[in-house]
């Protein structure tokens, strides 16, 4: 919103006596000038807040400073930032009117800078308070999946991650409190996200390059999850959930608690989850690789995808040491989870008199995290605040068939990030910052497609931001040098054919035997230094109005497995080869696959995003608008060619060729692509209880020579009237995912689909406590989908009419 300079009137000297020196005291008010009660006022660069009463009355003391900026934040209002020029005695008696709004308003703590989602050059979105709660699922990318510019990559309903405009995997952050979860989700889409969105109080979309907070592997986006799992305030306060659904049986329970004891915080939280394969729209078919056999063997009779049961538990704890200037705190957080991997079946044909039955195939997940936050005012001539963010991560996650660990995954990072924000200079306010990240990932077992590696990484960034008038400049450099190491990796024997050549005899092995002399054995090392610069401005050119405009150059270095993966991969039912690698120029050839010998390259991402916002009054818009042209792109292509996925497929004496066992070869390669495209969004508030919404986002991604990026997003249209009463609120969704036919070589196209959801809830209060009982309906048409985003979208449609019932709680 508009930012003001407010010169107070100085009170006569017989008054100001009254006031403590550098004090401000004033009122929050709304248009009529009625005051408005629970309002967070936040003095910006400095750990002091305070909320406002039922008079709307505030009061700071001891600012030791000429100038404050004062951010104030209530609900259903625009979030507002007022600059005041202190004199020794103090300002009282001030008036901060705020403008009502029809969009929901929150902080983003992604960012170490106070702003809002309306406030932001680059477009952010936030899930949080009872949207969050009723939009919740077991994993993060089916969470999310409703935001604007989000999608998820869904993966059987046991594992989903989500995609930014068109972007997921190595280029899209998943963050818990600001650190990188550690997981190993960006690997593939069979690894589960290790975030809970049931114990999380919010979740930030940053969608756009975020790589000057978080770093190159941030080229796509942040998601970051947010919870207090380290208190920053002396408040007691606690929530907790109970849920049941009906299309997988799933239940769930899950529990926070926060108070204090003198200066110290304490938090506690608590989830479980489990639930049965899931039900499937009654006419829809789950195909199987076989064209030839029945397309339902993974649904079975029941109409459910095999498979897709899971179990979820976990719990944190943290303590915080509160001070006046800031806090320190520590947490420990443990995350256990079992799920089924959807679409695992290493038997092709079944023997006469012999049913073809999904292989029992599952993931059991562990992770450990321990993590220290800390923001500290110094007050020092060239410190103003020290943030500090250290996390220690040990992931586990082993695949088990049949009873026996096949693959075992493993990755321990260590992060630390450091804020230095300097005092204002010349009404210049930000700083620097150091951030360092180490990981050791490794993979064990017939399933293990790439070798064990580590990835280092050191950067320094500076961060600036100043007020011109109604003009808010930011801007941003960023430098840092990353080091992928990995010893002894494999170049094995592997002729891979087309399918084109079952005319004639092939008397060698299709795939490659783990057992046989390698071609070569070797070590890795790169190093890359990649850099980013960003611009960014938002112009409030006129009352509750505002154009956003972000221009940012990103490099990012290459992931370990997108340069060193060799082998099959069931979870993306491919066979899966890295850029270190390239086909052999020699088609006849008996070793297909041969070092590459041409430099790896950064890739780098030319951004621009603008943006236009309607804030204040009974309707909301904001419209964004991007164009990212990215050079050197990584992506899987389709070779053609098949390879064998290395199990025994023993189906006796057929005739003909049996390609049951195979899968079709992806090379990483890397490909200049330029994608654009829009997101909207229009909030009416048609009268006090209801609401009208209105969304849309569309991704062109295609490739620079001509031809399309695979898995796509399709275009979406969605819709939803919203009821909110003091007792009942309801809301009745609807959305239209059209046809996506841009499709890259070898890929099917999706046909489009409408999905209706809807809630009704009841609020009541009792035992001291807020709570809300309430029923949710998801895909109420039973309507058949496939997601073209997912790697399994002809095998796992989305699950078919679910009614959940719940009931939660907050003191």
């Amino acid at each position: 919103m508009r930012r003001k300079t407010i010169v107070a009137s100085l009170i006569a000297a017989s008054l100001s006596g009254q006031l403590w020196a550098q004090s401000v005291q004033g009122t929050v008010v709304d248009e009529q000038g009625q005051p408005v009660a629970e309002a967070w006022v936040t003095v910006v660069g400095q750990n002091k807040k305070v909320k406002t009463d039922a008079s709307g009355r505030f009061e700071f003391t001891d600012l030791q400073s000429k100038q404050a900026e004062l951010h104030i934040e209530a609900s259903s209002f625009a979030h507002r930032n007022f600059r005041l020029d202190l004199p020794a005695q103090g300002v009282q008696g001030i008036q901060l009117a705020l403008s009502s709004t029809a969009l929901e308003v929150i902080d983003v703590k992604a960012s170490p800078f106070h702003a809002s989602s309306t406030e932001s050059a680059l477009p952010v979105s936030v899930l949080a308070g009872d949207r969050l709660k009723m939009n919740q699922q077991s994993t993060l990318g089916d969470t999310l999946k409703n935001e604007v510019g989000v999608h998820s990559n869904f993966y059987g309903s046991v594992a989903s991650s989500p995609i930014i405009r068109g972007l997921d995997g190595p280029r899209v952050l998943i963050t818990q409190n600001g650190l990188d979860a550690g997981d190993a989700s960006r690997v593939g889409p069979d690894h589960s996200v290790s975030a809970e969105a049931s114990t999380a109080s919010q979740i930030e979309v940053l969608r756009g390059p975020a790589t000057l907070f978080y770093g190159s592997g941030a080229i796509g986006g942040v998601v970051n999850v947010v919870d207090n799992r380290i208190p920053t305030e002396q408040v007691t306060k606690g929530e907790w959930m109970l849920q049941r659904e009906s299309v997988n049986n799933e239940k769930l329970a899950s529990g926070s608690a926060q108070t204090f004891i003198g200066q110290t915080g304490l938090y506690a939280d608590v989830f479980w989850r489990d639930n049965d394969d899931y039900s499937i729209p009654g006419e829809a078919e789950v195909h199987h690789d076989d064209e030839d056999e029945d397309h339902d063997h993974e649904a079975g009779a029941s109409g459910k995808v095999a498979n897709t049961a899971a179990t979820a538990k976990g719990f944190s704890l943290g303590s915080s040491y509160l001070l006046e200037n800031g806090f320190v705190g520590l947490s420990f957080g443990q995350l256990k989870r079992e799920y089924g991997i959807p679409g695992h079946s290493h038997g092709g044909h079944a023997h006469e008199g012999e049913e073809h039955a999904e292989e029992s195939v599952y993931a059991d997940l562990k992770q450990d995290r321990v993590q220290f936050l800390s923001e500290l005012d110094l007050d020092l001539p060239w410190l103003q605040q020290l943030n500090s963010r250290i996390a220690y991560t040990d992931y586990q996650h082993m695949e088990i068939e049949e009873g026996l660990v096949g693959t075992t995954f493993k990755n321990q990072s260590e992060e630390a990030r450091f804020e230095l924000l300097h005092p204002v200079i010349a009404d210049w306010r930000g700083g620097g910052s150091l951030h360092y990240k180490h990981s050791d990932f490794e993979a064990v077992g017939a399933e293990a497609f790439t070798p064990p590696s580590s990835t280092e990484m050191l950067a320094v960034a500076l961060m600036e931001e100043r007020h011109f008038g109604p003009v808010l400049l930011q801007l941003g450099a960023r430098t840092e040098q990353v080091t992928i190491n990995a010893a002894d990796v494999l170049l094995p024997p592997l002729a891979a054919h087309s399918h084109d050549d079952d005319a004639h005899d092939h008397d060698h092995d299709h795939g490659h035997d783990h057992g046989a002399e390698f071609i070569r054995v070797f070590d890795v090392e790169h190093k890359f230094k990649p850099y980013s610069l960003s611009a960014g401005a938002v112009w409030d050119f006129t009352e509750g109005y505002n154009l956003g405009v972000s221009v940012s150059r990103s490099e990012r270095a290459p992931s370990a497995s997108e340069l060193l993966s060799f082998g099959p991969h069931i979870g993306t039912a491919s066979y899966e080869i890295g850029a270190l690698f390239s086909l052999n120029d020699d088609p006849h050839a008996e070793q297909a696959i041969v070092l590459n010998r041409q430099p790896i390259e950064m890739e780098v991402a030319n951004n621009l995003d603008l943006t236009f916002r309607k804030i204040s009054g009974d309707i909301g818009l904001v419209f964004n608008a991007f164009y990212n042209k990215v050079d050197n792109y990584y992506y899987q292509q389709n070779t053609g060619l098949f390879a064998e996925d290395g199990h025994n497929h023993d189906h006796g004496d057929e005739e003909g060729h049996d390609h049951s066992g195979e899968l079709p070869v992806y090379l990483f390669v890397a490909e200049n692509v330029i994608l654009h495209g829009f997101e909207s969004q229009l909030v009416w508030q048609i009268a006090q209880p209801y609401r009208f919404t209105v969304q849309a986002d569309y991704i062109r991604a295609r490739l620079d020579r001509g031809g399309d990026l695979p898995r796509t997003p399709p275009l979406r249209l969605s819709s939803e009237l919203a009821y909110e009463g003091d007792q009942i609120s309801a809301d009745l969704r609807l959305t239209r995912y059209f046809k996506q036919d841009r499709v890259s070589e070898l890929e099917s196209a999706t046909a489009g689909y409408n999905l209706l959801d809807a809630s009704v809830s009841y609020h009541f209060s009792g035992a001291l406590q807020d709570i809300v009982l309430y029923v949710k309906g998801e895909n109420l048409t039973d309507e058949e989908a496939r997601v073209h985003t997912s790697f399994l979208k002809d095998k796992t449609p989305l699950p078919g009419r679910s009614l959940g019932l719940g009931i939660r709680g907050q003191f």
